[in-house]
């Protein structure tokens, strides 16, 4: 059984999971209401941990062209792009993001995961040097050991640490690949873009930011933190998901470099994996429109989160370190983090529950993220809930 050992603390955790009375962190959701409200454990809750920014995943829009696409082109592909799997709304799509980003070309996957781990894993390899920030997310990560290319880390949105890991590369740095995010995913900040562009213009690097979690939620357009610190054609590849703002799943990358389209060609998880199905590019390509032609929803995503973290900060609650349409509550401890994660729960709220290693620096947090779609009674009774679990008669008792 020794395949099986370094499975033994992940079993210690489920025990300490066990022990609050949760047999598993993975919620089933019994019944989808709306984007904001599911059924959870037989009770109504609010969604305070979707990713679905601008609330897309109920749009009639969207589901009326998923249904279309269903009928006229079937449930699925069976095939990779390269294959059989490239339809006319896979090149069609490609055309509308190229013209949403302002590129030349563009590029669908199957997934988030499957565009950083191929695009990443195509464009260096060994010999190559790949520089990260330390709180990327894992998809990153992970295409870089795919890589094989050296791997190097700075410093968390520490621009002069970039320069100095760049500096030490020397004449390697022009052929290096830089990665950042656009906005993390775990406390909701912001990469100092325009810096980083600076140190990557420094020294002839290429650089790559992961707008995930900013499409549709950053700039005057939606596109992202690259738009709103007015640097997008100093980005080099803009890399993403459909399966936050654009309430679907995919992922794409977007360029100015003609080299683009010979990465299919080269591009392992992009030539072996299935590719999406018809009715999930009809209505991401709905959703896309959607997007674009309703800002008013990117407006009420940020009157949410700025309402939402000013409440929690009111209760002097711990939080994220800039407002965001992800709210994070850093916690004392995991085991803290757990229980009030429950007592959430059964009060009818779901957020993410974030413990080690998956969170930054080796702290747990409670991670919110708002929704275009969620009211502000929603908002408030998100808050109120937090507000009871703050008195010394409604918090959470310690395990047993």
């Amino acid at each position: 059984m020794a395949i099986f050992d370094k499975f033994k603390q992940l079993a210690a955790t489920r025990r300490t999971l066990a022990q609050c009375g949760l047999a598993s962190v993975n919620v089933v959701m019994e019944k989808l209401l709306s984007p904001t409200e599911a059924i959870v454990n037989g009770r109504r809750t609010i969604l305070a941990g979707t990713n679905n920014y601008l609330g897309l995943t109920f749009d009639p829009g969207c589901i009326d062209a998923a249904c279309r696409a269903l009928h006229e082109s079937g449930t699925g592909t069976t095939g990779s792009r390269a294959a059989n799997g490239t339809y006319s709304g896979h090149v069609a799509l490609e055309k509308e993001l190229a013209d949403f980003f302002d590129c030349r070309h563009a590029i669908v996957f199957s997934t988030g995961y499957v565009a950083n781990l191929g695009m990443i894993a195509t464009l260096v390899g060994p010999g190559d040097a790949v520089v990260i920030d330390a709180d990327c997310h894992a998809s990153i990560y992970d295409g870089c050991t795919l890589s094989r290319a050296d791997i190097i880390r700075f410093r968390h949105n520490d621009p002069a640490d970039l320069d100095k890991r760049l500096r030490r590369l020397g004449d390697r740095a022009a052929n290096a690949l830089v990665i950042v995010e656009g906005l993390y995913s775990m406390l909701g900040d912001r990469a100092p873009l325009a810096e980083i562009v600076t140190v990557k213009k420094r020294y002839g690097a290429y650089l790559m930011v992961d707008e995930a979690h900013s499409l549709g939620v950053l700039g005057d357009h939606g596109r992202g933190l690259a738009e709103e610190t007015g640097v997008a054609r100093e980005v080099d590849f803009i890399i993403g998901t459909f399966s936050k703002s654009l309430g679907a799943i995919g992922g794409y990358c977007a360029s100015n470099h003609p080299e683009l389209d010979l990465i299919r060609f080269a591009n392992r998880p992009y030539l072996f994996t299935a590719s999406p199905s018809p009715s999930v590019i009809a209505s991401t390509r709905q959703a896309l429109a959607t997007l674009r032609a309703r800002p008013e929803l990117r407006l009420r995503l940020w009157e949410n989160a700025h309402h939402l973290y000013h409440r929690l900060q009111d209760l002097g609650l711990t939080l994220g370190p800039e407002i965001s349409p992800i709210v994070a509550i850093r916690m004392n401890s995991p085991e803290e983090t757990v229980r009030q994660w429950c007592a959430l729960l059964e009060r009818g709220v779901y957020v993410n529950l974030v413990l080690p290693p998956a969170s930054p620096d080796g702290g747990a947090l409670l991670r919110c993220s708002m929704s275009a779609g969620h009211t502000p009674e929603q908002v408030d009774q998100i808050a109120d809930i937090f507000a009871a679990l703050q008195e010394p008669g409604n918090a959470p008792g310690p395990m047993v």
